[in-house]
């Protein structure tokens, strides 16, 4: 059991320190209000994948949804990742009005639409925690907490070494071309999540 558990605390903490649309929103959110108020952001992506994680679990227990039902939730992800990235282009210092909010309906509907990680879970998490779930009772549930304490230490860690450096990263010349490095990204993982998703599909 003990190596179930390590399995899914470092499935959990890679995860997390994997760059992607939530570690760039986080980081955005340090720049605009701090190391701090940063944690709302992270909360509300572990909020939002735990329940990614429960409903696959339902979802492969009960219904076998295919897996291409949802890699074509990564055209949706596309769309509302290029949608935060035009709103995070504009900003051109911290102050700025143009401050993006990230709030639980845009962080939700950034992870529930990203096809790669229902497909994480269906493929990858859910099997592992249905199999612990055979050896100890609600063994499932335990796999899916300790990949989202990994996921939360790594995220945090990252977080706090990004934050040390908002000083230099907020200086009038510097903050503009990093808002657009981070517009950039989104679009990267924008075209990524499509380009993934339409290999799949002419495999």
């Amino acid at each position: 059991m003990a190596q179930e558990l390590i399995t899914a605390f470092i499935l959990g903490f890679v995860g997390g320190a994997i760059p992607g649309p939530v570690l760039t929103a986080i980081f955005t959110e340090i720049l605009q209000s701090g190391f701090y108020k940063s944690f709302r952001i992270v909360f509300l992506a572990m909020m939002s994948e735990t329940l990614v994680a429960f409903v696959s679990l339902v979802i492969l227990s009960s219904l076998g949804l295919p897996e291409t039902f949802f890699m074509a939730l990564s055209f949706v992800g596309a769309g509302i990742l290029i949608w935060i990235s035009s709103s995070v282009w504009k900003i051109k210092s911290i102050n700025t009005k143009d401050r993006v909010n990230f709030g639980f309906g845009k962080i939700f509907a950034m992870i529930l639409a990203n096809g790669l990680l229902w497909t994480f879970w269906i493929t990858i998490g859910i099997p592992k925690a249905i199999a612990l779930n055979e050896k100890i009772p609600f063994g499932s549930i335990l796999f899916l907490v300790i990949i989202e304490v990994g996921w939360f230490t790594s995220t945090t860690l990252i977080a706090f070494v990004f934050s040390r450096f908002r000083g230099l990263l907020s200086k009038p010349k510097i903050t503009p071309f990093l808002f657009k490095t981070f517009a950039i990204i989104f679009i990267y993982f924008a075209v990524d999540m499509v380009f993934k998703s339409i290999m799949f599909f002419i495999r």
